[in-house]
């Protein structure tokens, strides 16, 4: 097989893997996040970035956010979008955990709920930085197999070559 062929294979089955993992991670976080909303409040308030009264406002949606941006991903629909949206979310994240580590702060991420109750620091703010550059490398490069986003696009293809060339 031509070095080229393998090196575009590979490159659009890294994309996928990247879609699906920041898809599952969103998904997850989400997930948790939504089953307790109270402990996610509590990790919210403890970074001190937002009015009280905005907590709960951002304790409930964000969670669904998250969800729905990662489901998109895993199905492959609006690839493009939910990438910009997790871009921007994790912009966010990366700026929350950077002044609370500058901060000197000892408080939980809160990034998978309880699930995971590790701490802000170099790590976390790390992982933020490896998932925002997937969410880019997704938002640049949005095509990946097994979407739906490829198969709708391959059938209104096909649909429309094939009624251009059948004429009654």
């Amino acid at each position: 097989m031509n070095k080229s062929v393998e090196a575009a294979i590979s490159y659009r089955f890294l994309l996928l893997a990247v879609r699906l993992v920041l898809g599952f991670l969103f998904v997850f976080a989400g997930v948790e996040k939504i089953a307790q909303p109270e402990e996610f409040a509590q990790a919210i308030t403890n970074y001190h970035l937002l009015p009280i009264i905005t907590v709960n406002v951002f304790a409930i949606l964000l969670p669904w956010i998250e969800l729905v941006a990662g489901l998109f991903l895993m199905l492959g629909l609006f690839t493009r979008g939910s990438s910009l949206l997790l871009v921007f979310l994790l912009c966010l994240f990366t700026l929350a955990a950077a002044t609370s580590i500058a901060r000197g702060l000892d408080i939980s991420c809160g990034c998978f709920g309880t699930a995971s109750a590790r701490k802000v620091g170099w790590s976390a703010l790390g992982e933020d930085f490896i998932m925002l550059g997937g969410s880019l490398l997704l938002y640049f490069f949005p095509n990946t197999p097994v979407s739906i986003e490829t198969y709708v696009h391959r059938s209104q293809s096909d649909s429309g070559a094939n009624s251009g060339t059948s004429n009654n």
